[in-house]
């Protein structure tokens, strides 16, 4: 996701005076801005680092679903509705068989060793942020069978 996008969708909120959508994407600005400055690179936001954002805001909202009593509906409703706007900019996750096929054609050798350690080390740098952990432990799990 473009930051740059963000911050358009942002202000198109704000004209169609959508007020939850609008705050729901300050929120993506606002951390991702945070970010940059705290990893030096405030005039140049990449997209990897919005992603990252996006994934870190996406995991909090989530936990905040998961341990919302049952009782306070209007809290979850906002809590949903804010995770799905999340959603809307958050990358595209590989599937247990892109991962596979990825894990083969790339790490061929470690994958030989059947040493789960192993792989895990050299496959999930690079595919941080582009597949699920739980995907990938499970994938590798698969191939050191």
């Amino acid at each position: 996701m473009q930051f740059e996008t963000l911050q358009k969708d942002m202000i198109a909120a704000m004209k169609a005076r959508d007020k939850v959508r609008k705050d729901a994407i300050s929120t993506l600005v606002s951390a991702a801005k945070k970010a940059a400055i705290d990893e030096g690179c405030r005039d140049d936001i990449k997209e990897e680092l919005v992603n990252r954002v996006i994934l870190k805001e996406m995991k909090s909202v989530k936990e905040q679903i998961d341990t919302c009593p049952a009782s306070r509906e209007d809290l979850l409703a906002e809590y949903q509705t804010r995770y799905d706007i999340f959603a809307e900019y958050a990358p595209q996750m590989m599937s247990a068989e892109e991962v596979e096929a990825y894990i083969t054609e790339k790490f061929a050798d470690v994958a030989a060793s059947k040493n789960k350690g192993q792989i895990m080390k050299a496959v999930m740098p690079e595919l941080k942020g582009k597949a699920d952990g739980s995907v990938i432990n499970q994938v590798v799990q698969k191939l050191c069978q």
